[in-house]
């Protein structure tokens, strides 16, 4: 069962092209049988063919004269091809051959042609659909095939005794009926498999898009946790250090440390909040560069001194890219903060027509030391500049020290018609 399904979901397009009559929607004959999908015996609509084929072969009887009427025999044919079908998505392919065997044992016994067609084109329909295409057309092959060898041979030993062979036209209207059974079938395939790879594609781009917003959610809680964290662990080193020394600097570094763990809490609390509910607003702006002299005050508080240089015309950026520009610009502080020797760091915001370059600068020399941090920084700014379609370049500088420069565009690019 698995395979067949695997075989739907890779089906060919619609030779006619265009969007699927199903787009917000599986195809009908899934809401006409529920148990096509879920392996139940199809009750329902086999009572339903039942009562219909029972109900319309008498009046289909009292129609034709010349052939036999409708007895207890013909009844029971009738039944079997019937109940089979309550088999016909378990066991498709005898289904399909055994509907065809009780319809040509049911039309060379004599009895009227009627709806006892209907219980044929119901088993091979449901062959075609879940992928046995061979078996289907065998079936009404043999039907055809051997209403052909009563109709024009076997109709002299075989009632009703006045019978007489089938005209070619007659023939014709047969043949006219299985081909449309096969291309009926056939196109509810074709529509079925589109459906089913469309239900798939639709699956995976779920998936992609809660990876990414995963992956994002990531990143923010990085960017916010190794910031704030970094000033808490070089405030917490200098109150113990002048504890007993100099306790008014000390309650300076404590004093730092708890602005500092506020202002984590509180960027933290909105993450979740996005997450716990995806579709209301933050309560609060994503912060942006109008927060970067924030920044450069939190630096100072850990004795690191940053020189700003804006050049251009500053101009009002996407919120995506506000957001990228001042968490990248905050990883690379943070940076110097946890390994460079150095303490004074140079950044440079420069607009251009359609792009902004963003650039931080420290003398070095590294230190080598292990500042607790995940070791995600550098990944984190090159996943968010990408995710914009900008660059991050980021390495040691010829005459020391260690450079990280941001390219990201300014323009958000024009979206295709779907």
């Amino acid at each position: 069962m698995d395979e067949q399904r695997e075989h739907r979901r890779g089906g060919p397009p619609l030779p006619w092209g265009g969007p699927p009559m199903w787009r917000h929607g599986p195809p009908w004959w899934n809401h006409w049988d529920e148990a096509a999908e879920g392996g139940r015996l199809p009750w329902l609509t086999t009572l339903v063919l039942t009562v219909f084929v029972q109900v319309g072969s008498r009046f289909a009887a009292e129609g034709q004269l010349d052939r036999e009427d409708l007895d207890i025999p013909a009844r029971l044919i009738l039944l079997a091809g019937t109940a089979s079908l309550l088999l016909r998505h378990r066991h498709p392919v005898p289904v399909a051959y055994f509907t065809a065997a009780t319809a040509l044992l049911y039309l060379g016994a004599g009895y009227a042609y009627g709806p006892v067609l209907v219980t044929v084109a119901v088993g091979c329909f449901a062959a075609v659909v879940s992928g046995h295409r061979r078996a289907a057309w065998g079936a009404v092959g043999m039907l055809w095939a051997g209403h052909l060898v009563v109709a024009h041979w076997l109709y002299r030993w075989l009632p009703p005794d006045d019978d007489n062979a089938r005209t070619w036209g007659e023939e014709t209207v047969v043949a006219v009926w299985v081909v449309a059974i096969i291309a009926v079938s056939e196109l509810a395939r074709v529509r079925r498999e589109q459906w089913m790879k469309e239900r798939a594609e639709r699956a995976q781009a779920a998936k992609r898009r809660a990876d990414e917003e995963r992956l994002r959610m990531a990143r923010e809680l990085h960017d916010v946790l190794a910031h704030s964290i970094s000033v808490i662990n070089v405030q917490a080193g200098v109150g113990l250090a002048l504890l007993d020394s100099d306790p008014e600097q000390a309650r300076t570094a404590l004093t730092t440390i708890k602005a500092a763990s506020k202002e984590a809490l509180g960027e933290v609390r909105q993450v979740l909040d996005t997450l716990r509910a995806p579709g209301d607003a933050p309560r609060a702006p994503a912060p942006g560069l109008d927060r970067l002299p924030e920044l450069v005050q939190q630096a100072a508080s850990t004795g690191l001194t940053v020189d700003v240089d804006s050049q251009g015309s500053a101009v009002k950026l996407p919120p995506g890219a506000d957001l990228a520009a001042f968490r990248i610009v905050q990883e690379a502080l943070t940076n110097v903060v946890r390994h460079s020797g150095s303490r004074h760091a140079r950044v440079l915001v420069r607009y251009e027509k359609a792009a902004l370059t963003l650039r931080v600068d420290d003398d070095g020399p590294a230190t080598g030391a292990d500042a607790g941090g995940s070791g995600n920084g550098l990944a984190g700014m090159r996943e968010r500049a990408a995710a914009l379609g900008g660059t991050i370049e980021a390495g040691p500088r010829p005459d020391g020290g260690f450079r990280v420069t941001a390219v990201l565009p300014t323009r958000t690019a024009p979206q295709e018609d779907e």
